[in-house]
Parts: C-alpha cells; structure tokens; sequence
C-alpha cells in the first residue's frame, strides 16, 4: 500500500498501537523505518534525526520484528541468538541469556527452534529484536501465534521496557490488546494518518453503555432511547437478529458516556422494558471502524515518517 504523506509523531518512553484495517499501509511504514524499502518522496526522521540509505548505522538502536521471524531452523534458540548478535550492534556478554529469560523461552534455549511452537517463534523474534538493548523497538502484530498467557506477559515486558525510557512501536489488529496496552495510538487508512494521540484522550468521546435486553424487545428499547439523542443497534454478537422469543435476551450498543448510564436504565424501565445486564465503558473498536470506514483517498504526497518525537 502506498503511504500519502505519513506524519507520526511517536513520544519517546511510550507504548504507540498502530492501527488500520488491512492494507492500510502499517507494514510498508515498518518497512520503511527500518531501511528494508526505501520511500520515492518525502522524508524519514528516525530518533529525532534524518534517516535516509546512508544511515543504517542509527538502526543499531533499532529493533525489529517485521511480519513472521525466520530463523534457521536446524539450530537452537540460543545458537540462533548468537548467529543474530555477531550480524550486527554488539552486544554485551550475558545479554542473549537475559532475553531468552525475558521472553520466557531461558529453558527451551537448546532446544532447535523447528521443535518451536509459531508463538515460541514469535517470542524468540521478539527475544532478537532486543538484543542490542535498542532505543526503539518496532514489532509489526507482536501477539501473532501467542495463547492468552503469552499475550499477557508479553503485555508486562512491553509496558516495562517503555516504563524504563524505551520506545515501543507496535502494529497490532487486536484492538482490545492495544487498548490495555498502548499509551498513544495512531490510525491510518489508505495510507493516510485519521487520528492520532493519547488513547485516553481519543477515547473520551467514544464512550458506550451496553444493555442486555428481552430479544423481542429491542425494537422497542431502541425507539424509547431515541430521545436522548443517541442511535443504539444491535450488538454484533446477537447476529443482528432484532427479535426473538420472550426467553432470549439480546444485547445493546448505546453510543453514549458511560457516567449516563443510569439514565439510559431509567429510561428504558419508565418504557416498561427492564435490562437484565448494564455495561459502560471506552470502545476503540468503535472510533476504529468510524474512521477507518469513512477514511479520503490517499494524496499524491510522499511519505513522511517521524519517530520519536515530544507529543504536543
């Protein structure tokens, strides 16, 4: 996918989620940024710095997994490691111990990586993409092939690399992970940025309160809501099916902010319909599909790609 006119602006010690539907472009700035394509216009600031051909040397403060890791798979975990750090940035004695323990995969580091598991692969990238200790991290869907304990310790490291001054640049379509984990997120479509900035602050707007319902009463429960201003559909997990016998309930979306909630429960009894479930909360899937559905055919600009900087 062509980028038009790509500006990012990626504070330094944070978690950023990079976000867009597929295609969008998430890969070809991975790529981008780590020297593997090189862009036909417009410039890359990397580390505060221009990046162009001639400085592959600031990728030494770079790590990267860009789509699946490769691997040889007739070596160990540990021996691919050290193939990895003789290749590039040196890295200090101890160091592929240290990650392997990050990782999880310390005891499993003799074992030959074709023994692995797609998510003890993906770990072992990760694992390679620290090696040198980098500045910057990149990690294009990090959580691919991990089951949720996996997900959930990569989680902790990441936020623990950015809580001690790294920056984490991840490109994930799990939007619910990204929302527990991002500190800033970005949105691209066709190639171009929709939104970007703190997720609390994007998310503040896209507030939700979900009601669980009689199904052959939300035709009902949706026309007593239309008052308050608010449009409430069907929760894509009910298939979409309006009605159905007394016995089944069926789920709500109520685009509001999530401190009415009460009200939308006053209302709803006062129409004689009383909710067996109430829900509120942020909804990044929301404000995801908002953008990315109605995003404007990408310009003729070329791309322009700033990472990190400070967040105004």
């Amino acid at each position: 996918m062509a980028l038009a006119g790509l500006d990012l602006s990626v504070p330094t010690g944070v978690v950023y989620g990079f976000l867009g539907p597929n295609g969008a472009g998430k890969t070809t700035t991975m790529r981008l940024l780590t020297g593997l394509i090189h862009p036909d216009g417009g410039s890359i600031e990397l580390l505060g710095r221009p990046f162009g051909r001639r400085d592959r040397r600031r990728l030494f403060d770079v790590g990267a997994l860009v789509e699946s890791p490769a691997f040889y798979p007739y070596l160990s975990g540990r021996a691919n490691l050290r193939t990895l750090a003789a290749s590039g940035a040196s890295v200090p004695k101890g160091r592929i111990e240290e990650v392997l323990e990050l990782v999880g995969l310390r005891e499993r580091g003799n074992d030959k990586v074709s023994t692995y598991s797609l998510g003890m692969k993906q770990r072992l990238g990760i694992a390679g993409a620290l090696l040198s200790d980098p500045k910057l991290l990149l990690l294009d869907e990090p959580a691919n092939g991990l089951d949720p304990a996996g997900i959930v310790a990569m989680r902790d490291t990441l936020r623990h690399l950015a809580a001690v001054g790294k920056t984490v640049f991840i490109s994930s379509h799990l939007l619910g992970e990204v929302s527990q984990l991002a500190d800033v997120i970005g949105i691209i479509a066709l190639g171009k940025l929709v939104r970007e900035g703190p997720i609390d602050t994007l998310l503040s707007g896209e507030g939700q309160v979900r009601v669980r319902v009689a199904a052959n009463e939300i035709e009902r429960a949706v026309a007593a809501l239309a008052p308050l201003g608010v449009a409430a559909r069907v929760d894509g997990s009910d298939d979409g099916r309006p009605a159905g016998p007394a016995n089944e309930l069926g789920w709500l979306v109520v685009p509001i902010e999530p401190n009415r909630a009460g009200e939308v429960n006053h209302v709803l009894a006062t129409a004689g319909i009383y909710a067996s479930g109430l829900e509120s909360g942020s909804d990044l899937e929301s404000l995801f599909l908002e953008l990315t559905s109605a995003a404007p055919p990408p310009t003729a600009n070329g791309p322009a790609t700033v990472v990190p900087g400070n967040w105004q």
